[in-house]
């Protein structure tokens, strides 16, 4: 199962990753928090598909749908809506209040609910999510680690969030933090676009975190997955209104990015079975278990 917080995010981190296993005959739940209603169009050549709108908050959930439902084809996956409205992006200085319906001002127990839930109906080995910064500071992608972190461990408490005609309880195994930006994988590529004479993406981006001296989070395990980041960049183009084909997510020519930095990266924060770490494998520690049967 993996938390996500916009229709988008589940096909820029992790993405080539979950096609890999459910190409591999594993069980793929992306669950998406919000309906990314309040996102901008960021591709200059999105096209509003015909019969549709864009201009209001209803109009920009049913075409996110849409590629939603586009981008989860690519990747072989299963997608759950929880239901939630996006909270957007603040901007400004101070920054303004959140919308009174937005994702991240939802009380926890309510938040956590649906999550608790699906978690129980669908029985997963292995959630992944955000660690607690989100990644990066929208209000949403650190309300998903929190809202995941409760649901983590809460889901095989009987005793918690208990509702007639709910499903039995289930406490999965592993829990991951995504990671799809280190400092090395930055390094890596950009050494080697600039070794071929290519302008890398990355240059000012290296130098900004480094001149931040942010700790690095650690990263326990890097998944092999480079054979399916034809899945992951189609299901990046399927949610056109957000995704410039022409852009960022594209500036690293793959026969580069398959040579140099072939994984997708992520960080083991909570295990309940045994596991060596290094890994590269979300399921080590859990196959051949009688829990995974």
């Amino acid at each position: 199962m993996a938390v996500h917080a916009h229709p988008d995010d589940e096909s820029s981190k992790g993405a080539a990753a979950t096609a890999r296993y459910a190409a591999e005959g594993v069980e793929v739940l992306v669950v998406t928090c919000t309906g990314g209603e309040r996102g901008d169009v960021l591709n200059p050549a999105f096209e509003v598909p015909e019969g549709h709108e864009f201009d209001t908050v209803e109009g920009k959930r049913a075409v996110r749908r849409l590629e939603m439902a586009a981008a989860a084809a690519a990747l072989g996956v299963q997608q759950h809506w929880l239901g939630f409205v996006d909270s957007g992006l603040p901007e400004g200085d101070p920054l303004p209040p959140l919308p009174e319906d937005a994702f991240a001002l939802v009380p926890l127990e309510q938040a956590a609910a649906p999550l608790v839930e699906a978690v129980r109906r669908f029985r997963p080995h292995v959630i992944t999510t955000y660690d607690p910064s989100g990644g990066y500071p929208h209000p949403d992608h650190v309300y998903t680690n929190t809202v995941s972190m409760e649901a983590w461990e809460a889901a095989g408490d009987g005793a918690r969030y208990v509702v007639d005609g709910g499903a039995e309880p289930w406490t999965p195994l592993k829990l991951y933090f995504n990671h799809g930006f280190s400092l090395e994988r930055l390094r890596a590529v950009h050494e080697a676009m600039e070794g071929q004479g290519l302008e890398s993406p990355f240059g000012d981006w290296i130098e900004s975190r480094t001149a931040r001296e942010i700790p690095e989070r650690q990263v326990t395990t890097k998944v092999p997955a480079a054979d399916w980041f034809p899945q992951r960049d189609a299901a990046l183009t399927a949610h056109a209104s957000q995704i410039d084909p022409t852009g960022f997510f594209f500036a690293v020519p793959r026969d580069v990015e398959a040579d140099v930095w072939p994984w997708e990266e992520y960080e083991l924060a909570e295990s309940r079975v045994p596991t060596d770490l290094p890994e590269d494998d979300l399921f080590a520690g859990v196959r051949g278990t009688e829990a995974a049967r």
